[in-house]
């Protein structure tokens, strides 16, 4: 009896001491899991010195093409997380320099709206260009005169532009660098574009909020230009339409188009008008469409096709 249950006692050890191992290795592979989890990778460029944003789009990312960077910007004294796609053949060469294309998104969305609605890579590929997809978060493009966390314009023609230069193979002159976004980002690459015509070649709009004062209030414009009653003037400075008296014939290369469904398509036929008062040329059109990603996808070709045409 003495030596069953000396036996019995062994092996309720052994079950115990087992039990303890497979609890361990359970925990051990759980963290490790989590930790590989909470780091998604991103592929960059040779050339490209990326950091990684946490942001939960990123872990589908695991083409080299596409770069998630994230940028300081002194200005605004915080990083700002951007996408940087480069053509196929950009990786089978170190030495060939490729022209750039700023996209720019519209209000409330982020860095990673353009390639979540069409295959940027393929596109960069097709057209032999860099596409930089800057996070211009309800910031409008501008610098705002009240809330020095929001200075965008100064982000993506200076902070913005400068990484990119010192870190892709790009063709550093207005000639190849062109600007262009939807909505938001529509008045955004105007107003940049327009301001900066040493910098910008090119530049376009899809469906553009081209007349701010017509959006009183509206889409955080107020957080950073101040309620329009009280800083009227701040409005109508800041509103691309009333860029155009500024405007040189023949320094850029414009393309503006909107849906004739659109909610903003009579700030865009006034901007036609005011461009063709002041004798600027450009390239106008509108075709069936609404303020939508299905009508800015097809927006979007069409503008590359003019761009290609200047590079």
């Amino acid at each position: 009896m003495k030596h069953l249950s000396k036996k019995i006692v062994a092996c309720m050890a052994i079950i115990a001491m087992c039990c303890f191992g497979c609890k361990a290795n359970t925990s051990s592979s759980e963290v490790s899991s989590s930790s590989q989890a909470s780091v998604p990778k991103v592929k960059t460029t040779k050339k490209a010195t990326a950091k990684t944003a946490k942001q939960p789009e990123q872990a589908a990312i695991t083409n080299p093409q596409i770069n998630v960077v994230v940028v300081s910007s002194n200005k605004m004294k915080r990083d700002i997380t951007n996408l940087v796609v480069v053509p196929k053949q950009y990786l089978d060469s170190d030495k060939e320099q490729y022209p750039v294309v700023y996209l720019l998104h519209g209000y409330d969305d982020n860095y990673m709206a353009w390639q979540n609605h069409i295959n940027l890579a393929e596109l960069a590929s097709k057209y032999g260009m860099i596409f930089v997809c800057p996070d211009g978060q309800d910031g409008w493009y501008f610098d705002s005169p009240i809330d020095p966390s929001f200075q965008f314009e100064t982000f993506i023609t200076q902070e913005l532009r400068n990484y990119v230069e010192q870190n892709y193979r790009t063709i550093n002159d207005a000639q190849h660098r062109a600007i262009t976004g939807l909505s938001m980002g529509g008045h955004g690459a105007l107003w940049l574009g327009w301001r900066h015509p040493d910098l910008y070649g090119s530049c376009g709009s899809m469906s553009g909020a081209v007349d701010i004062m017509t959006l009183k209030d509206r889409f955080k414009i107020d957080k950073r230009l101040g309620k329009y009653a009280a800083n009227t003037q701040s409005w109508r400075d800041h509103s691309v339409i009333n860029l155009v008296p500024t405007l040189k014939n023949g320094e850029q290369n414009i393309i503006i188009d909107d849906g004739t469904q659109d909610f903003l398509i009579k700030e865009n036929r006034a901007l036609h008008a005011a461009l063709d008062k002041h004798g600027i040329k450009h390239s106008y059109s509108e075709r069936p469409g609404r303020h939508s990603w299905d009508y800015w996808v097809k927006s979007l070709t069409m503008h590359l096709d003019f761009f290609a045409k200047h590079f």
